[in-house]
């Protein structure tokens, strides 16, 4: 799939914010501090198009790229960062929980898993929860470069089997890296399959 034009629709504070359009939508969620903005960007070969922080829990709201003018990405607030008050986390899981439940374009969830670590009960029951509502997802093992290649097979290998525990059946899996652009190709090939 060639990206030829991604740009930013608007920033949601939940379902009824949300664009009223009928395009397909990918939501990237995971963890604070995931990779996930550097992904979105990586997915569009643009530098800006999703705000990367240094600080874990910039995103606060539902924010929603339209790309190629035919299908979107929409970028969730990160979850688990512990320094984020009470009250805001509360609300960003009912703005997420109320997003990935109810939205109607929504084609798949691609859940961010860092690689370099074991797995974290967070994730796992985060992926239990879509599981249990019907949401289909991918889970993508970000950051690769940052480990050996032993130690990243490892942990997926790790996270996948403690995943059967807590949803049936087995997830798509993708590697990536934003510094070797590793799994662009192939997180683009499976939307662009999604939408056929």
């Amino acid at each position: 799939m060639k990206i030829i034009s991604a740009e930013f629709e608007t920033s949601a504070a939940g379902i009824e914010d949300s664009p009223a359009w009928n395009l397909p939508e990918f939501a990237f969620i995971g963890r604070s501090n995931v990779g996930k903005s550097s992904l979105l960007n990586l997915l569009v070969m643009k530098k800006d198009l999703a705000r990367v922080s240094a600080r874990p829990g910039a995103t606060q709201l539902v924010n929603f790229f339209r790309i190629n003018r035919k299908w979107a990405l929409v970028d969730m607030p990160g979850y688990g960062y512990s320094k984020t008050p009470q009250a805001l986390r509360e609300g960003f899981r009912e703005a997420v929980s109320g997003y990935l439940a109810g939205r109607e374009q929504l084609r798949c969830v691609f859940v961010l898993i860092d690689s370099r670590h074991s797995p974290q009960k967070i994730d796992l029951n985060f992926c239990g929860w879509l599981a249990e509502n019907g949401i289909p997802f991918v889970l993508v093992f970000t950051k690769t470069d940052k480990s050996k290649a032993g130690k990243v097979k490892e942990n997926m290998a790790a996270f996948v089997s403690e995943l059967r525990e807590v949803c049936d059946g087995e997830p798509r899996t993708f590697l990536s890296s934003t510094k070797t652009q590793a799994g662009r190709g192939e997180i683009l090939e499976f939307i662009d399959l999604a939408l056929r």
